[in-house]
């Protein structure tokens, strides 16, 4: 589901994200226990929202498939 108008004081970029004026993926937490992943370079297209078993599938794929 895309979503837009969410908070923007709660979006969270990944501590391994470089210093590069803000041209990262930021992800933020929604009401319905899910993550909002969004673009940092362009908020107003909304965020993709991500159920918590969705979330935690990805993570623990990226966590085990490292490039």
């Amino acid at each position: 589901m895309i979503r837009h108008h969410l908070p923007a004081n709660r979006w969270r970029s990944s501590s391994y994200s470089a210093d590069n004026g803000g041209q990262c993926v930021e992800t933020q937490p929604v009401d319905e226990g899910g993550i909002a992943v969004g673009d940092s370079k362009d908020r107003a297209r909304g965020a993709f929202v991500f159920a918590p078993t969705a979330w935690s599938s990805f993570i623990a794929h990226l966590k085990t498939n490292p490039s």
